[in-house]
């Protein structure tokens, strides 16, 4: 079987975090992560192509066959929420338009999905994503919530074709 390369994304308008791992059945491999930057000085629509074009050449490089993004949550604050969901948008955009599949996820669902409580901590998240993938230690905390994202994925990818090939029941039973 041939392992797959998906990319997690979590976006933001200042920092879009990314990671790259390789998933073959359980075995979950660290491959790289950082963020994607925008300049909060410039206007919204360059900022927008600054995240697309850092995006793009990413994909670009590191060939992902899948990605999986964080459901936008909303803030207090409408206009914070309304700018995220432009980032959001064109970094949903710029992956579909490389091609790739792109899954949804709530943060709740990957925090659950990497600790087993949607109310776990950042720190606790973290925790988990450097034991799962050992060489993932020094990176800013949008690249580690981004590998969480694609952790995620992997275990939601996992369990659907376990069910698909009939290794699984619905009820998880074999």
């Amino acid at each position: 079987m041939r392992a797959t390369r998906l990319l997690g994304l979590d976006p933001g308008l200042r920092h879009t975090g990314w990671g790259m791992i390789e998933s073959n059945a359980n075995h979950l491999r660290f491959l790289a992560c950082g963020s994607v930057d925008s300049d909060d000085k410039g206007d919204l629509a360059s900022r927008l192509l600054s995240i697309h074009t850092q995006l793009a050449k990413i994909i670009e490089d590191w060939s992902p066959d899948e990605a999986a993004v964080e459901e936008t949550v909303v803030n207090v604050n409408a206009l914070s929420s309304l700018k995220l969901g432009h980032a959001r948008g064109v970094i949903v955009l710029t992956a579909a338009t490389a091609g790739l599949p792109v899954s949804e996820y709530a943060s709740k669902r990957v925090k659950r999905a990497l600790v087993g409580t949607g109310a776990a901590t950042k720190e606790q998240v973290a925790m988990m994503v450097t034991r799962l993938l050992p060489g993932a230690r020094a990176v800013t905390h949008d690249a580690m919530d981004a590998l969480a994202i694609a952790i995620c994925h992997a275990h939601e990818r996992s369990t659907v074709h376990m069910l698909r090939d009939g290794r699984i029941m619905a009820g998880g039973r074999p």
